[in-house]
């Protein structure tokens, strides 16, 4: 598969960030969400995927995901932040000096055409698919506008022997009849696996209607039964002979132009171990008896997804209103929390993390959330939403109402999540008290946020008089504890995972995950001889790497910090990484 900007793409897939993590504090710190280990992260869905894809590698069950459609009317354009030269371009994308100012053009363009929503998605894809397990699957909705592009994409990335499904939905029930020329009454969702041959498609749950089909009017000691036909259409030479009813003797044979399913031998079999039934009298055709004991305990899922099972786009209005109120200003109509909640049944265990990075307006979690509470699972999620401002002229009343219900001056697509969320695990609470009993309703909230000015540099030399390019003085509190968290998530440590503050004798590192982060200033040779005596005699201090900021710390204080880490390993035969970063 070849497009315009398919190179640069590329280039964006295994570019590095070019923000920060920062946590709210104040929000992760109340008592529900203290030890959640669900996310909700604010930002570009790019970024926050870089910033996850060591910590959460190969984490991720499930991922659901609703882009943009590129309908030309649901708000999608091609916008990057990122700014190349032709020449630089050229040379980190591999492309001709024509292409390059092509690529770019509809980089700064807003354009909306097939190529710019083909390099949007690919790099997202790219990294998704480096989260999820070795036996995850990736749902994606999408309609008629890019379903073709789309198809063509996830088997580039994800490999054409991975597909699973193609689902249809029906998101309106009933026919459109002011449309053009055809009531578009479905969308798609895509499947595919990350490694097929591990994957696992749940089955649905059977009903208590399918059930009731099944009785034991015989009182047979195996329980309810149902019959089925013994015959089948189509003259068979071997499929026709007689055999008799246990019951009365009467002879019976397929009528003409048929035949038996099973052989004579196996059918005489089934008579004998009461197998088949001949009515409650004796006389009746033979039909074999079909035990609910050994029926599959649920049902393959259809690819078609009627909006009577599944609901439709009105329901999913609906639901997102009961819980906020007014009418929501969005270009993009959510899903039914029916559909979600089916894909997650076919997608996940009840213990697996699920993802989704458009996540809209959070139908995904507060589906998560029922489902824990319906089936006692431990599902968690990571949701992603772009702080987009939700407004609409054309609305302005309904504006105004949602401002008021949110108490916010500018509302966006995320808080619109983050409140439902809110207001999804405070109802379950309300209504089923039992059921949430030790359950996860609680989320933490994460955010990007621009890189500080000159911040990429790389030291040449740790001469003592020679300053820093960086100016590490001039952060703050805040400043240095989104540089952590954003270092720790690229070290592997999870963002729900918490640090501990470890004191070096006045000096407070941070730990985790066997790994020491020295981030504040005034770093002297006493805390470093506290550090080495801890590491000695404390068993559950066991840094396998200390990681420091080298703008906070001076030269001579790294040399000895270095050199002092080295001795130590040499006579304790212990092995600590030392780690500078700028």
């Amino acid at each position: 598969m070849d497009w315009l900007g398919r190179s640069y793409s590329r280039l964006l897939a295994s570019d590095a960030a070019t923000t920060l993590l920062r946590e709210d504090e104040a929000f992760n710190q109340k008592p529900e969400n203290t030890n959640s280990q669900n996310l909700l992260l604010k930002g570009d869905n790019l970024e926050i995927l870089k910033h996850l894809s060591h910590a959460y590698h190969e984490k991720v069950k499930m991922i659901y995901i609703d882009p943009p459609y590129n309908t030309g009317g649901d708000g999608f354009v091609y916008q990057d932040d990122r700014k190349f030269t032709v020449k630089e371009l050229q040379r980190l994308a591999g492309v001709t000096e024509e292409k390059a100012k092509r690529i770019l053009e509809f980089t700064m363009s807003k354009s909306n055409s097939h190529s710019a929503w083909l390099t949007f998605m690919y790099p997202r894809l790219y990294i998704a698919k480096q989260l999820l397990k070795d036996d995850g699957v990736i749902f994606v909705s999408i309609d008629d506008n890019e379903v073709a592009q789309l198809r063509l994409l996830m088997d580039e990335v994800f490999g054409e022997e991975n597909f699973v499904a193609e689902f249809v939905w029906e998101k309106i029930h009933s026919v459109k009849n002011d449309a053009k020329y055809v009531s578009d009454n479905h969308e798609y969702v895509l499947c595919w696996s990350k490694n097929k041959s591990e994957v696992v498609i749940n089955l649905m749950s059977r009903t208590a209607k399918m059930d009731s089909a099944y009785t034991n009017i015989d009182d047979d000691p195996r329980g309810p039964w149902a019959s089925g036909d013994l015959v089948a259409n189509e003259e068979r030479k071997e499929g026709s002979f007689e055999v008799n009813s246990p019951i009365t003797g009467k002879v019976f044979n397929v009528p003409s132009g048929k035949h038996w399913v099973v052989s004579k031998a196996n059918l005489l079999e089934m008579i004998r171990d009461n197998r088949v039934y001949f009515g409650r009298d004796g006389n009746a055709f033979p039909r074999k008896k079909r035990f609910l004991s050994e029926v599959q305990q649920g049902l393959k899922p259809s690819t078609l997804l009627g909006c009577k099972d599944f609901g439709h786009n009105q329901e999913a209005k609906r639901e997102l209103k009961a819980l906020i109120g007014g009418e929501l200003i969005a270009k993009h109509t959510p899903k039914p929390i029916r559909l979600i909640s089916h894909l997650i049944r076919l997608g996940s265990g009840e213990n697996d993390l699920i993802m989704d990075f458009f996540a809209g307006t959070g139908t995904t979690g507060d589906s998560i959330l029922r489902l824990n509470c319906a089936s006692n699972a431990n599902r968690s999620y990571i949701l992603v939403q772009l702080p987009e401002v939700v407004f609409d002229q054309d609305k302005i009343s309904s504006y105004v109402e949602l401002k008021n219900e949110l108490g916010i001056e500018e509302p966006t697509i995320f808080e619109i999540t983050k409140e439902r969320l809110i207001r999804a695990a405070n109802k379950l609470r309300e209504e089923r008290p039992v059921e949430v009993a030790g359950k996860d309703l609680g989320f933490k909230v994460f955010e990007t946020i621009p890189l500080w000015e000159d911040y990429h540099h790389k030291a040449e030399t740790l001469e003592e008089d020679t300053p820093p390019p960086f100016r590490g003085d001039l952060l703050g509190v805040d400043d240095l504890q989104a540089l952590f968290i954003t270092w720790k998530t690229h070290d592997g440590s999870p963002l729900t995972e918490t640090a501990v503050d470890y004191d070096l004798g006045g000096y407070m590192g941070k730990y985790v995950n066997e790994r020491l982060y020295l981030m504040e200033k005034n770093f002297t040779t006493d805390h470093l001889v506290t550090l080495l005596q801890k590491v000695d005699a404390d068993a559950d201090f066991n840094p396998r790497a200390v990681i420091v900021f080298e703008s906070n710390f001076q030269s001579k204080n790294l040399r000895e910090l270095s050199e002092s880490l080295k001795n130590f390993q040499n006579q304790k035969s212990l092995e600590i990484d030392f780690i500078m970063r700028f």
